[in-house]
């Protein structure tokens, strides 16, 4: 990976910059590269995902290994992220904190743990999960994030975090393809249902940190663009991702209890958005934009837990339009 610029000298004194010295603090900081939080929403998808598959629970050696594979690969793709942010995060004052910029972790360890993760998860995916197509979908996930988000689009457009976060999207196919070996409409449109939640999710924390990003001179879209037009959009991105949840009730066979649950969480969180947009028309001081993106994370946890129940449901309560 090429190098990103040094941090400011202005950022971590040289006492903070001396590397933690007990074995538990240098194992936190490469955790902490890993960005769990991040990979804990990923796992959020990947196991309905897997479930809905098998149309029932696979099995556990399956279930786990792909769980194992899909963290090494997510924390892979984001200690590449923090290499190649370290001179973003050190001014922003939400990542000052981060390894790379405390000197927690050397940029040089940082880079090597990196490499590491990525060539260990996809020799997991296809030879403990057995998938050499999951291990593809792994390395372009990894590719998706490095490359395209970070090194391409983050600091180009403010459309970065649209396409960019394709990379989030893709715990799905690898789940659906750790248990059926291929592909099919119904992960394509759970990989659609995420690339439209992404900037409805992303934008109101971009909103609530825009300063940040201004002083770092990151182009999200909050920053460049009217909170009333980013509104409108997520507005819009909305309405397509619960068109995605609905289309999977035909694709997949699902019961009028997915049905339910994705129609009346959709209506709820793009709710959520046309409030922040009147928010934002009134000119209110208070945008609230960190309640609806926490509302995001609920609204996919609970799709994605109608996903992982249907497949347990009776035959008789599946939805029949024909």
């Amino acid at each position: 990976m090429s190098s990103a610029p040094s941090a400011p000298s202005s950022g971590a004194s040289v006492s903070e910059r001396t590397p933690p010295r007990s074995a538990m603090a240098r194992v936190k900081a490469y955790v902490a590269l890993t960005k769990p939080r991040i990979i804990e929403l990923l796992l959020v998808t990947t196991i309905p995902t897997m479930v809905l598959a098998a149309d029932g629970f696979p099995s556990w050696t399956l279930l786990l290994s792909t769980l194992v594979g899909g963290a090494l690969s997510a924390g892979s793709a984001n200690t590449f992220n923090c290499y190649l942010d370290r001179d973003i995060d050190a001014v922003m004052k939400r990542t000052k904190g981060r390894p790379l910029v405390t000197g927690a972790v050397s940029e040089r360890e940082a880079l090597a743990f990196g490499w590491v993760l990525a060539v260990v998860s996809t020799l997991w995916f296809w030879f403990v999960v057995d998938s050499p197509l999951a291990a593809l979908l792994s390395v372009a996930a990894i590719l998706g994030y490095v490359v395209g988000y970070t090194m391409l689009l983050k600091r180009r457009t403010s459309q970065n975090i649209v396409w960019g976060g394709m990379a989030g999207c893709m715990p799905v196919l690898i789940g659906w393809a750790a248990v059926t070996q291929s592909i099919s409409w119904a992960p394509i449109l759970l990989f659609g249902v995420i690339f439209f939640w992404t900037p409805p999710h992303y934008w109101p924390l971009s909103m609530k940190f825009k300063r940040d990003y201004a002083d770092a001179e990151v182009p999200m879209l909050p920053v460049v663009a009217p909170t009333r037009r980013v509104a409108m959009e997520m507005i819009a991105y909305s309405v397509a991702m619960v068109v995605c949840t609905l289309l999977l009730v035909p694709v997949a066979d699902m019961t009028w209890v997915y049905t339910v649950v994705a129609a009346a969480a959709g209506v709820w969180f793009t709710l959520g958005c046309i409030r922040l947009y009147q928010r934002a028309q009134r000119g209110e001081a208070k945008l609230r934009e960190m309640r609806l993106f926490h509302d995001s994370i609920t609204y996919l946890t609970v799709v994605f837990a109608a996903v992982m129940v249907d497949p347990f449901l009776p035959d008789a309560w599946t939805v029949s339009l024909f």
